[in-house]
């Protein structure tokens, strides 16, 4: 599945909204500091990470105080090892304390989507399946996810409920039946994708005859799946969701199917540890 991400339309109101919420009616720490004072600082990371989040970083610093300069040693989908440097800052010792939180707290949580991305792209390297993130991102923050999700070497499903049809259990209950809901879709939107959730192999077969362009196998055995994609040959794209774990992860990847879905992409990931250091005041 190809879905194309727009950040810019929510990049900068994301930076916003953050610096709001931490900054309110003014940084009363920050002000202990003389107003002219000049400062520089390093970030690190303090565990092996795979780095994203630059223009969230860039866009903190130029909101806080334009004559912030960021100087960066590493791109964003860079492996990095800890205590090795990320960005330098330069300018005024009061906008370096106000920007440095929200600057991380993006930097950290980005990262650390981005890292969980690349441990799961590396288990099933060397096969042809594609892993996909899903809609259980972090409120707010669901395009700057999935950008996450791509630098770590992974792949976007749907961006929301208005790019692609994913046609469940209560969908189809309440259209009547899968051929139904297939049919309704196709009429609503014809140039949308249509893709349905089946839960054994006789949803599969209506799904497959009524030509879903994408058939999810929702909490399939090996078995079955290996069934499914064997009488599927090649007339949908098929998605292997549910019951995935890490120690059959690629085992499932090799049983032919397209794509796997995880929701821990997004919603179980780790925040990446890291520290802003002053070297000149």
């Amino acid at each position: 599945m190809t879905t194309t991400i727009d950040l810019k339309t929510d990049l900068e109101l994301n930076v916003k909204r953050a610096l709001e919420e931490d900054i309110g009616t003014g940084d009363i720490t920050a002000a202990l500091i003389p107003e002219g004072q000049m400062a520089s600082a390093k970030v690190i990371v303090r565990e092996k990470a795979v780095v994203c989040g630059k223009d969230w970083v860039n866009t903190v610093f130029k909101l806080v105080d334009p004559n912030v300069s960021v100087h960066w040693y590493v791109e964003d989908g860079s492996m990095v090892e800890p205590d090795q440097a990320l960005f330098r800052l330069e300018g005024p010792a009061r906008s370096l304390l106000t920007g440095e939180r929200c600057a991380l707290n993006f930097l950290q949580t980005l990262s650390g989507t981005a890292t969980r991305s690349r441990r799961y792209a590396d288990m099933v390297e060397g096969t042809n399946v594609r892993l996909l993130d899903t809609r259980k991102t972090l409120p707010g923050l669901r395009n700057a996810q999935k950008y996450a999700v791509k630098c770590g070497g992974c792949f976007n499903h749907r961006i929301g409920l208005y790019d692609a049809f994913l046609i469940k259990e209560n969908h189809i209950a309440a259209c009547g039946s899968i051929t139904a809901a297939i049919q309704q879709a196709r009429a609503n939107e014809p140039a949308k994708p249509v893709e349905v959730e089946v839960e054994n192999l006789d949803e599969f077969q209506q799904a497959l005859a009524a030509k879903a362009d994408i058939i999810m196998l929702d909490n399939f055995s090996m078995a079955d799946m290996r069934r499914a994609v064997a009488e599927n040959n090649g007339q949908a794209k098929l998605e292997a969701s549910g019951g995935i774990t890490d120690e059959s992860l690629r085992s499932y990847a090799e049983t032919g199917v397209d794509f796997i879905s995880i929701g821990a992409l997004t919603k179980d990931c780790k925040s990446i540890d890291l520290s802003m250091r002053f070297e000149n005041l």
